[in-house]
């Protein structure tokens, strides 16, 4: 019984994580389409915030779900900066 709730429970947090990457999608659309949407003060916390989660998985944990879903929170989070940053700038 134990075995089926750990499994269930790894399940439903990948599947949480692609689910909330899935969520940058419409702000890095608007911001591809040159619709500035996103707080770019926000943006810079986030981005820290999951590239030390990030990093800690790599270096502290060897979980490799962990891993993924924290380096693609990570990617979102940098690439919604970065458009932000770009679209302000032009």
């Amino acid at each position: 019984m134990k075995e089926l709730l750990l499994n269930i429970l790894v399940i439903t947090y990948a599947s949480i994580g692609v689910i909330g990457i899935i969520a940058y999608w419409p702000t890095i659309r608007d911001l591809y389409r040159k619709k500035p949407n996103a707080n770019i003060n926000s943006y810079i916390l986030w981005t820290v915030a999951s590239g030390v989660g990030f990093l800690y998985s790599l270096f502290i944990l060897s979980d490799l779900l962990l891993r993924i879903i924290s380096g693609l929170y990570l990617g979102a989070n940098a690439l919604v900066l970065l458009l932000s940053i770009k679209l302000k700038h032009r």
